[in-house]
Order: C-alpha cells, then structure tokens, then sequence
C-alpha cells in the first residue's frame, strides 16, 4: 500500500516486457506470475463452457472468478454493475489502460467499456523508465480489469494522483483531495483503495494528524453520503516496513504491524486467500502474505464486539483486520492483460477491487447505495448465514517468515488473517441489503 500495493504499496502488478516489467513492478509492490509469451491459437470465450483462461490451469479467467465467488448466477440475472460506478484511487494511472482492458475484454467476451482516467489535481508525464511508474500502471490497470470481470456494466472512474504514495505521509493529502473530489462531484458511491503504508512509518506527530484526518473523512462519506470503501489489507504477512528506505531495501520489520488506511473502522478491510480451481471444484486456503493483525491507532469498533468472547480476548481493545478476503495468491490468480503481455497478478491489490466490483453488484440489485457495510457485515459473520453467505478459511498463516514475525493462524469464524472469509456474492448481497436497509 505504499507504492502499488503490497500493503504499503500498490500490489505489484504485471509485466510488459517480461523479465524487465515482473522487475519494475515488483518494485510497486505488485506479487505477479508472468505467463511467458502471448497467447496462441484461438481465444478463449468467456462462456459457461469455458475451462479457464487459456494461460494455465492456475491463471484464472473472469467467468472461472464469477462462478467462484457466487457472482455468476448473478450476472446470469442482469445483475452486473449496470448503473453504478466504481472509483479507484491511484498514482499517475496507465497510458496504456484503456488499450489494455479493450484486449482484456475482447479474449474474455466481456462487454466494452471505456475508463474515465482523470487527474483533478494535476499530472505528471509518464516515464515507462521510472520503476515507480510502472509499477502504478500496472496496479491501475489489475484495479481496472478486476472490477469490469465481476462487474462487467458498472461504470469505472479513475482518480490519478501525480505524486506516489510511499510509507509515511507522502502522498496520502493528495489522495484524500481524490477521494473528496470523488466525493463532492458524486462521481461514484464505492471506491477501491490498492494502497497503503505501515502504522509503524505513521507513529509521529505528521502521521498522527493525518491518520485523524483521514479517518474522519470517511466516517463522513460513509454515514453522510452512503458511500463504500474498500482497502487492501497488504502483502507482508503479520509484518511490513517501517519506512520508505526500509522497503527499498527490503527490510521488513521484525515485529507485527499492520497498515492504514484498511486498519480505519469506516473503511472495509479486505485481506487475501489462495484460491484453487478445478473444474468445478472451489477451494481455498489463508494466503502467507495476507496483511492482517490488530491496530494500534484504533479500538475494537462496536461492530466487533458482536464477535464471540473467545474472539475477542485476542483483540485488547484494538481494531482487528481484516474483515473479509478474496484471491490474492499470485500463484493462483486472475489472468492480466498490460503492457503488451498476459501475466498473473496477485496481492491484496486484486482482493479489495474485487469486493468493490461486488458492492456495485449490490448497489444495482438494492436500487441504492449500501454505504458503510462493516456493521452489516459483522451482523452476517456471527449469525446462522455465515455459513452459506462466506467460505469461511479455516487453514494456512500470516506467519512472516522472513523476519521470524509469528503472525496468526486461519481458523472458523472470523481470524485476523481472512477476516469472515471470502464472498458467496449470490447469498451474501441479498443479505446485505436487507441489512442495511
């Protein structure tokens, strides 16, 4: 979440030109698997008889994700983001996004759809030799081709910030003046955030201020204005660099931590599982990486204090994230399509878009916006639906094995590495709109 995300940054994202863009954008912060070249042959439609991706049994397309995460039967119905509209909030953005998700959609049998990229508060030339730049397209344009996959018809307005977001404050003004934007010209009513930096790189009186700031912005938009904030919960496990020189030279923590703005009670904080898809058989596991823990700048919400007394005594009083997940294994992930190649892009940078894509599903169907979700879904996670609303993960960690950071385990019910789980959208939307009504 720092650069595009990993949980500091901007997830990293995919590759142009194979060996040098898995490296510029491994430098965002982006987990991605390139698939080596093009794609050969004939194309593989985005129909209920399609068999994956065409890119390997692991690199997932649209139609395989939708069926996944309960969306399918939904899009089935109409019910595909029709009238609603996403805002993602990125640096810089891609000069080459719209031309990229036009292939995306075309290989997938998607619906064409055209990418409002604005820069309200000015933009900076496109170097295609900053790393950092780079590494923000790619982050965009997986924000991008992740929401029009499970929501094919929902509008997509991309808000560009021309300085990148690192640890620490740098970056964060410029992307709440985003999300105010988005917020008095009504642009949108849910908004995905693919960034972050570490609470740790905000413990200082700068930091402090900013994070108190922030936070009241979206209490605001989400009670006054009905609007729905996604977040990724990061990709260092239990861990994550202290500041922005720690993270260039990939020197993790060696403590638990976890990251802002997902850690803030308004926003929903959204980690990542390993998904695995055979045929028709779904399953998943609690993805190592999955940023997730318990905050130090903000107490137990009271929609967590619904969770059970045995749940509880791990939170101390503090904020636990996150709330909910979806795929974010690089290894196992949605086709990609920037820059000129088709790759493999993980991180929780793909699992907050995701959510997003599927809140705009819920807008169409409630006629409204749903607005600040958490309560909402905390009223699910600990009643009877659970179990048919949510695959709950019940194995793998959040262990930082590269620090030695003992993170926690997944376990039924709500854990501090996948939160409730990942979405049974067919079950869980109606659900959450009957409570938020």
């Amino acid at each position: 979440m720092t650069n595009p995300q990993s949980t500091t940054r901007p997830l990293p994202a995919a590759l142009a030109l194979s060996l040098l863009l898995a490296l510029l954008l491994s430098a965002c912060g982006l987990s991605t698997t390139t698939t080596g070249g093009g794609v050969t042959g004939g194309s593989t439609t985005d129909a209920p008889d399609d068999n994956g991706s065409g890119l390997g049994e692991n690199v997932y397309s649209p139609y395989q994700m939708r069926v996944a995460y309960g969306v399918e039967s939904l899009y089935k119905k109409g019910m595909t983001g029709k009238g609603q509209t996403v805002v993602v909030i990125d640096s810089f953005g891609s000069p080459t996004l719209q031309q990229d998700l036009d292939v995306f959609s075309n290989k997938f049998n998607l619906p064409k759809t055209t990418v409002k990229q604005l820069a309200p508060i000015g933009s900076k030339p496109f170097d295609g030799n900053d790393r950092d730049m780079v590494g923000w397209a790619g982050e965009t344009t997986l924000d991008v081709e992740i929401i029009h996959a499970m929501a094919p018809e929902a509008n997509i307005v991309v808000l560009t910030s021309p300085v990148s977001e690192t640890e620490g404050v740098q970056g964060f003004p410029e992307f709440l003046n985003l999300m105010q934007y988005a917020r008095d010209n009504k642009l949108g009513t849910v908004v995905s955030q693919s960034f972050g930096a570490s609470e740790i790189s905000l413990n200082d009186d700068a930091g402090k201020q900013l994070v108190a700031t922030m936070n009241d912005f979206y209490q605001s938009a989400t009670t006054q204005n009905k609007m729905t904030f996604f977040a990724s919960s990061g990709d260092e496990g239990a861990s994550d660099y202290a500041s922005e020189e720690d993270y260039l030279n990939n020197r993790l923590a060696n403590q638990r931590t976890v990251s802002f703005p997902h850690d803030i009670p308004w926003v929903t904080s959204v980690g990542g599982t390993s998904l695995t898809i055979r045929g028709s058989s779904v399953s998943e596991t609690a993805w190592t990486d999955s940023g997730g823990g318990f905050s130090t700048f903000f107490s137990t919400p009271a929609y967590q204090q619904q969770l059970s007394d045995a749940t509880k005594t791990q939170f101390q009083g503090r904020r636990g994230v996150p709330d909910v997940s979806a795929s974010a294994d690089p290894r196992k992930c949605m086709a990609l399509y920037f820059g000129g190649e088709w790759t493999c892009v993980g991180g929780t940078s793909a699992s907050a878009p995701l959510w997003a894509a599927l809140a705009a599903i819920g807008n169409q169907m409630a006629g409204r916006p749903l607005g600040f979700i958490n309560p909402a879904i905390y009223k699910i996670g600990t009643s009877d639906k659970a179990k048919q609303d949510f695959r709950d993960i019940t194995t793998g960690n959040n262990n930082q094995l590269q620090v030695g950071v003992q993170g926690f385990p997944a376990v039924a019910g709500w854990d501090p590495v996948t939160g409730f789980g990942s979405p049974i959208a067919d079950k869980l939307l109606p659900d959450l709109i009957a409570a938020t009504s």
